[in-house]
């Protein structure tokens, strides 16, 4: 039986080795000291705008994993540490500029950004902390700052495929799935490449560890697509079903539309795709078919793909020599879709 995990913030930390324990709960700490300090700029009108998500809190997700592909080798260094700040801050950035263009209302339970500040402000505080993250890596050398511009690349182009969405000829599930891996898993590879590479992997090794970080990633971002639609607004800090409501896809939703086109869907699938095609704006239509939505079968096929994804992550560190910090990538996989339980 796995044990619970403690955690700094919410970033899930492996337990079963103090030495282990004592790296990531020290090296999340600094990060943290550091991730404030990068907010902090000249002038109190910076300050605000650009600290605004960093002080609503967050997972720190990929700053833990950077630091738990570093133990696979010589540890926490100077450059995973700094490296964990610039793709934190740049996982920052990218919020603010999605909540713009979804017209989201809330983040992690606060108001975001361009609620109080406006959209102009948002957008521009998000391009600060991209800066910001870009200064961070450019002192950690080519190789560093190659990896920073390739992810940012890849950012961009997943938000303009989920933007344009899928073309003619496309399956939805898996344009939606390459989306995923642009915008979510992306960034996530970044942070375990980080922490793999300046911890002294190279080869076969290191690009296994780049690939469990982007399937992670992407089962992740699945498992936030069920958890849309079935945790409350309290445990999602947002209201449930907002991609519903922007006509942004999620993965029970496409699949639901795939037993649509196939002729295999049932009744009341039929009713929330219809629902889904009418006025949403009103909150007791979104909550209606988030409710629906929720406890239909398509919801089971959505989180088994989750999980089958996590799986293929884990499956990519079967080149690395069993350690614990191998294992505790294997536990890190799990706690991204035991949410789903």
């Amino acid at each position: 039986m796995r044990r619970p995990s403690p955690s700094l913030g919410s970033a899930p930390l492996p337990t079963g080795d103090p030495a282990l324990e004592a790296a990531l709960v020290d090296g999340l700490a600094e990060i943290e000291r550091r991730l404030e300090t990068a907010v902090s700029a000249t002038s109190v009108l910076d300050d605000a705008p650009s600290a605004h998500l960093l002080n609503a809190g967050g997972k720190r997700m990929r700053p833990a994993l950077a630091l738990l592909a570093a133990q696979l080798g010589t540890g926490t260094s100077e450059e995973v540490l700094e490296a964990a700040v610039g793709v934190e801050l740049t996982h920052l950035a990218s919020l603010y500029h999605d909540d713009v263009m979804d017209s989201a209302s809330t983040r992690r339970g606060v108001a975001t950004a361009h609620e109080v500040w406006g959209n102009s402000v948002a957008i521009l505080a998000g391009d600060l902390l991209f800066a910001r993250a870009s200064q961070t890596v450019a002192g950690l050398g080519p190789v560093a700052v190659r990896i920073q511009a390739e992810t940012f690349e890849r950012l961009c182009v997943g938000q303009l495929h989920e933007t344009l969405g899928p073309q003619e000829g496309d399956d939805p599930v898996q344009h939606h799935l390459g989306v995923l891996a642009g915008k979510t898993g992306s960034l996530i590879a970044a942070a375990a490449h980080y922490g793999a590479m300046f911890a002294g992997l190279a080869g076969e090794e290191l690009r296994a560890v780049v690939e469990y970080g982007e399937r992670v990633g992407v089962a992740f971002q699945l498992a936030d697509d069920v958890l849309d639609l079935t945790s409350s607004a309290e445990v999602l800090g947002k209201t449930p079903g907002t991609d519903l409501r922007e006509g942004v896809p999620t993965m029970p939703v496409l699949l639901l539309q795939r037993h649509a086109a196939d002729g295999t869907i049932d009744d009341a699938g039929s009713a929330i795709v219809e629902a889904l095609a009418g006025d949403l704006s009103s909150a007791e239509a979104l909550e209606a078919v988030v409710a629906r939505l929720a406890v239909h079968p398509v919801m089971g096929e959505a989180r088994d793909m989750a999980r089958a994804v996590a799986a293929e992550a884990v499956a990519q560190l079967d080149v690395l020599p069993d350690s614990v910090a191998k294992q505790a990538l294997v536990e890190f996989a799990d706690v991204v879709v035991d949410r789903l339980a």
